[in-house]
């Protein structure tokens, strides 16, 4: 959908204003103009949700906004194949099953399989018909029982202890590389420097392609969402998809920044997690590796790890990271990053990034201190022995 934003008007800025009345973020759902006031209200929803903040309501911001207007207990929630129910009434549900020990999965607000059985596992303890289905009766018990898990977030344990049993080598597991942007109507950000024009989907797209050859090196089974030049554009649910059914391991989106001050510059790295809620451990730990790593080798501004709730990241079934390598409308950055030796360092900081999700904590080395050319000698001696890098 073309994104609605400011001066907008009609029936569809009438029930954005009305989905955030409920929401207290606006005082009234008339007029239905899309005006100041909503901007306001829009942004600080997609601050609150993790998205982008950028006041306008595009399909990832209407998908929050309509799965935000429910609360647990206001309609029936069943498994759905083709079209699952979304909704905060079905994070709220998944979010009470994980405090009582039952495995819903992770809380993305999405009725899958897992929180259908888990439901079901509900209504068979407490002596209801275990259909998977939440209705009132099973609302109702819900809300009667308290948690019984004390002292720890059991998914979070589950997730962790899932990927630590996989050891430590990287031979044979499986990457998805999501180079940004492609496709004939989506360069991502372009930026002309004197008789030359920079665009982000070609420089990601290197990256990934000499990340690709790199891992693939190292024994990892390594896929790209796209090639060069995408016949067509494809969104970030795509992009996921694939990896879903892939079955992938991580995955890794590459992107580059943009701001409108130039002095703007730096790296960041984003994982799932939702604002007060819940979040990867994983997804967390493996975006903090490649952080480390990215500003130890390439020196650049060190931005952070954030916890988002784009879908990217919300609706991969594996640990999933989005790195954005520094701002291309910065005269610094994109000294950088047209320089092919640069990308190299980039390449080589995933790359023992990667290695190093695969360490037990305990047996976990200093950032920088991968050799990552030796990348496929030091993953076969760890699978031998874990402590070798130690």
């Amino acid at each position: 959908m073309r994104s609605i934003r400011r001066g907008a008007r009609g029936a569809a800025v009438a029930e954005i204003r009305g989905i955030l009345v409920v929401l207290d973020l606006l005082d009234s759902a008339t007029p239905p103009e899309f005006d100041e006031a909503t901007e306001r209200a829009v942004r600080a929803f997609q601050q609150s949700r993790g998205l982008s903040v950028d006041g306008q309501v595009g399909d990832e911001t209407w998908r929050a906004l309509d799965a935000a207007r429910w609360r647990l207990g206001q309609r029936a929630l069943y498994r759905t194949v083709a079209d699952p129910l979304i909704g905060d009434d079905v994070r709220q549900l998944q979010e009470r099953l994980l405090e009582m020990g039952f495995n819903a999965g992770r809380a993305d607000g999405i009725y899958g399989g897992h929180t259908a059985h888990a439901v079901a596992q509900f209504q068979r303890e407490v002596g209801l018909r275990p259909d998977g289905e939440c209705g009132p009766e099973t609302v109702n018990a819900l809300r009667r029982l308290g948690r019984k898990v004390v002292g720890g977030q059991p998914q979070l344990l589950r997730e962790a202890e899932a990927f630590r049993a996989s050891g430590p080598t990287l031979l044979g597991k499986r990457i998805v590389i999501d180079p940004a942007h492609g496709g004939p109507d989506d360069p991502g950000i372009v930026v002309p420097d004197k008789r030359l024009r920079w665009v982000e989907a070609d420089l990601v797209f290197d990256i990934a392609a000499r990340l690709e050859g790199r891992l693939a090196a190292a024994g990892m089974r390594v896929h790209l969402t796209r090639g060069p030049a995408p016949a067509r554009t494809l969104s970030d649910r795509d992009r996921v998809h694939l990896a879903n059914e892939l079955g992938a391991d991580l995955l890794l989106s590459l992107h580059t920044d943009g701001h409108h001050n130039p002095a703007a510059d730096g790296v960041a790295t984003y994982h799932y997690g939702a604002v007060g809620g819940s979040t990867s451990s994983v997804g967390e730990r493996l975006a903090g590796l490649v952080q480390r790593e990215m500003v130890m080798r390439t020196r650049m501004r060190d931005c952070h790890t954030h916890a988002k709730t784009w879908e990217l990241l919300r609706l991969s079934h594996m640990p999933a990271v989005r790195v954005d390598i520094g701002y291309l409308t910065s005269p610094v950055d994109r000294e950088r990053l047209i320089t092919p030796n640069f990308r190299e360092l980039v390449v080589e900081a995933m790359m023992a990034a990667v290695q190093r999700m695969y360490f037990p904590v305990e047996s976990d080395v200093p950032t920088g201190s991968i050799d990552v050319r030796q990348l496929r000698t030091l993953t076969t001696a760890s699978s031998a022995s874990p402590g070798a890098l130690a």
